[in-house]
């Protein structure tokens, strides 16, 4: 294939090639999630991570500040004698406010950590693979795995897929799913035919006796359920399976867990559209809505005026 230079450019020079950036190959090109977006590095298209989504423009803020606040509450009261003889010395006064202000961080931290090794568990069951041996060793990740493989076992599950990145190219967000499983028994209790593959999430917070799976959970899983494409783990892109309009949150938690239906239906999906265009308004145009205060003219300008 000829290239003609356009009118009035110069050549380059002679054996000088133009740096051309390597296509990635592979898993490569499955998008990341990185401050909040995925990248598709071979279109170079940016989507919205939802679940950045959902912290920008949903309640969950709210929920989060007031679990915060009683973490908060909790480990002041725990800490109370320490507390109260820093009081007295100004310097560890200040010191132990601040270890004091970061108590939900670290519990935020912690149930992060427990959080992604409980998905890697999952993720090698759901592949075959065996689990590494650092997360089967740990004692505080032993009866999540148990609960886990008895949820599996006591629904006859079936897995389809398992941390599959999905976006949306026409509303401009993705996102990694949990999985996609089928089994007999939870189609039987919502009365819908056992062929039908359903989105499931697992969540690990909260207790099992208290709620522990918010509505923003089908906000998230009704975003994906709606996305147009699926990154394979080849790298190779397919359409969105068809799932169901009714998902499963998997509550697992150290002491057993719950299996919650969860509705993620296209009047779920318009809700998450509100909440995309919400969550757009908090981090761009509500930036630039409030000028600085005004100042009253200098008599000097009045009178010109």
């Amino acid at each position: 294939m000829t290239i003609t230079s356009p009118a009035g450019a110069s050549a380059p020079a002679a054996g000088r090639r133009r740096k051309t950036t390597p296509q990635p190959t592979g898993p490569d090109r499955i998008p990341r999630p990185s401050a909040g977006w995925y990248r598709d590095k071979v279109t170079g298209a940016k989507y919205r991570r939802v679940t950045t989504i959902l912290n920008l423009g949903s309640t969950k803020g709210d929920v989060l500040s007031r679990w915060a606040a009683g973490v908060v509450a909790d480990c002041a009261f725990d800490n109370l004698p320490s507390l109260v003889a820093a009081s007295l010395r100004p310097d560890e006064r200040a010191e132990r406010r601040e270890w004091l202000s970061r108590a939900a961080l670290r519990k935020r931290d912690e149930r992060a950590e427990v959080g992604s090794a409980v998905h890697r568990i999952i993720e090698a069951h759901v592949l075959g693979q065996p689990v590494p041996a650092e997360l089967v060793e740990d004692p505080e990740l032993a009866p999540f795995l148990r609960h886990f493989l008895a949820f599996v076992r006591d629904w006859q599950v079936t897995f389809e897929a398992s941390e599959m990145v999905v976006g949306s190219p026409e509303f401009g967000y993705a996102g990694t799913l949990d999985y996609i499983l089928r089994s007999p028994l939870i189609a039987a209790q919502l009365g819908i035919p056992a062929s039908l593959a359903l989105i499931g999430d697992t969540k690990t917070g909260g207790e099992l006796d208290v709620k522990g799976v918010y509505p923003e959970a089908a906000l998230q899983m009704a975003a994906y359920r709606r996305a147009q494409i699926a990154w394979m783990r080849d790298g190779s892109t397919v359409p969105m399976p068809a799932v169901h309009t009714t998902g499963v949150v998997l509550h697992l938690r150290p002491e057993g867990y719950r299996l919650i239906p969860v509705v993620c239906d296209d009047q779920v999906f318009a809700a998450f559209r509100i909440t995309q265009q919400a969550a757009e308004w908090v981090s761009g145009l509500s930036k630039t809505v409030v000028g600085g205060a005004l100042a009253l003219p200098t008599s000097t300008e009045r009178r010109a005026a």
